[in-house]
């Protein structure tokens, strides 16, 4: 699999992945490293196996692991695999495992993170359009949907201003990947630090609204991605604007 740019086992910016504007542009931030995103389709393909691991031994559940480790780490969930296709990875599996692989992995290898962008934009297509026909969504020019859950009060941030946010952040298949609700510490984020998506939506809200983002990848992360998020990525939110804290005097 060395050719996933993907392969970033357990790295994910906690409370501060949206304080990174997409690259090259980011400038990077120290940040606390925790365990990488949970996949929902991992976590379907898994639950069987873990209800019934009471049946097996230690090492059987170890062994067991590196199927897990191996889907979860080079984001498997991110292919959509049908069925029929995950027969086909097993096998290739297998086949590796004997020796005799069906394919010359140096021909096939890199071809597989075209394939990752083509599905996970094709995705996030698909999302955008679903998302756009919901009631309550507006489209803006930059192809933000916003939609606003629970109207503030007062102003709302200038681009210069630093903001006070709760925020959840997940992919289009409802795999979270980042949320100040889980650490219970609000971030605090300056609006030229954040993706443009935050940038837009925040200046719609007043202090206290509450608004759910579809962001597409190209006023996200773009096309390369950031850590644990693929490039192409469609990315969803709900965030809070608890506060604003504008720039000190003289900046």
């Amino acid at each position: 699999m060395c050719a996933f740019r993907i392969l970033l086992p357990g790295l994910i910016v906690s409370g501060l992945i949206l304080a990174q504007a997409p690259p090259p542009a980011a400038k990077s931030t120290a940040a606390k490293a925790v365990p990488a995103a949970k996949s929902t389709t991992a976590a379907k393909s898994t639950a069987a196996p873990a209800a019934s691991g009471a049946g097996m031994t230690d090492e059987q559940k170890t062994i067991y692991a590196i199927g897990v480790f191996l889907y979860k780490r080079d984001n498997l969930a991110g292919f959509n695999l049908t069925p029929a296709e995950l027969e086909l990875v097993k096998k290739g599996i297998s086949d590796a495992a004997a020796g005799k692989p069906a394919v010359n992995l140096d021909v096939e290898g890199p071809k597989l993170q075209p394939l990752l962008d083509a599905r996970t934009k094709a995705a996030g297509a698909a999302y955008l359009a679903k998302a756009a026909a919901q009631p309550g969504f507006v489209k803006t020019p930059s192809g933000l949907l916003y939609k606003e859950e629970r109207p503030g009060a007062g102003s709302s941030p200038k681009p210069t201003d630093t903001v006070r946010v709760n925020y959840r952040g997940t992919f289009t298949n409802g795999t979270e990947f980042d949320s100040s609700y889980k650490t219970g510490k609000p971030a605090e984020l300056p609006l030229t630090g954040v993706i443009p998506c935050w940038t837009e939506a925040l200046q719609k809200m007043k202090v206290g609204a509450k608004a759910s983002l579809v962001c597409p990848y190209q006023i996200a992360y773009g096309e390369t991605g950031r850590g644990t998020i693929p490039g192409f990525s469609t990315l969803l939110f709900d965030v809070e604007l608890l506060a604003i804290n504008p720039p000190a005097a003289g900046k």
